[in-house]
């Protein structure tokens, strides 16, 4: 009984699989003369120069709009002039280093190995924090 109900899933499956082989692309797909352009306009409303509404929109817009004046262009460089890299940047670094205490150790005198063998005593230096932090452009470095 169960056997019977498996085969006959499979067949109205191999059925479907088979009938959907049979329809053509252009009946399950149908396309008109339509580009992407006139299908953009139907959707949006339609260019500017067909629809009053959305001329007015882009008149209302371009009012809006001002251009640059020489002020405008000289102070630009000048208030980038921070962030931009230059030979001079590059010397006195834009990101300071935040403060980062060295630690000095020094080992004694011992032996090391399987064979032990002497090791004389030596200094060594190492940063208290694992990683180097950065301060922010414009952020305070000093202590206050």
């Amino acid at each position: 009984m169960h056997r019977t109900w498996i085969n006959a899933g499979s067949l109205l499956l191999g059925a479907a699989v088979l009938s959907g082989c049979a329809t053509s692309k252009d009946k399950l797909l149908p396309h008109g003369d339509a580009d992407m352009r006139a299908i953009w306009d139907q959707q949006t409303g339609g260019t500017p120069r067909d629809n009053p509404a959305s001329r007015q929109l882009l008149d209302a817009r371009q009012s809006l709009r001002r251009p640059l004046t020489a002020g405008d262009t000289q102070t630009a460089p000048a208030d980038n002039a921070r962030y931009t890299r230059t030979a001079q940047n590059e010397i006195y670094r834009q990101f300071q280093r935040l403060p980062n205490p060295d630690l000095v150790m020094y080992m004694f005198p011992h032996l090391a190995g399987s064979d032990p063998a002497p090791v004389p005593g030596y200094t060594t230096v190492f940063p208290l924090y694992q990683r180097v932090q950065y301060a922010m452009p414009g952020e305070r470095t000093e202590s206050y």
